[in-house]
């Protein structure tokens, strides 16, 4: 049986650190043009601004169910890495608060895993734009590790 793309990209990321092949190989993260880098020990995703995720033209602001389709995918990416397994993480609980607007600009994502069960974890997910200590969104994640 021949073994999935992300799985493929996700073996080969582990063993070089390029993080963004995985990315690549999922449609809706590459459908977002979402980033990752390593910075400081930590995995930091980027939704690249682009025009068509403006939800408010008046202000510009960015879509809230991009942010959140974003953060949720970052949730779900962060523990595809973190665990061993080879099988994606199914979201079962996602709560989101919106702390501000999301400017017309690029917005940066952090996860911190919380507690990994044997069956799920807890992520939280903070999301910002230009300075980290103001967040537009933070977000909970629930995750069945299958």
């Amino acid at each position: 049986m021949e073994r999935h793309p992300v799985f493929v990209a996700l073996a080969q990321s582990r063993q070089d650190h390029q993080y963004q092949r995985v990315l690549d190989s999922v449609p809706y993260a590459a459908g977002l043009g979402m980033q990752v880098t390593e910075a400081a020990g930590e995995l930091w995703f980027t939704l690249p601004y682009q025009e068509r995720h403006v939800g408010n033209m008046l202000l510009p602001a960015l879509h809230g169910g991009v942010i959140g389709g974003f953060m949720e995918c970052c949730a779900q990416l962060y523990i595809l890495w973190r665990q061993e397994s080879e099988a994606i993480p199914l979201t079962v609980d996602f709560a989101i608060d919106y702390l501000r607007s999301g400017r017309a600009q690029d917005t940066y994502a952090a996860c911190h895993l919380t507690r990994q069960g044997k069956r799920v974890a807890h992520i939280t997910i903070e999301a910002w734009q230009e300075d980290r200590s103001k967040p537009i969104a933070v977000a909970r994640a629930h995750c069945l590790l299958t």
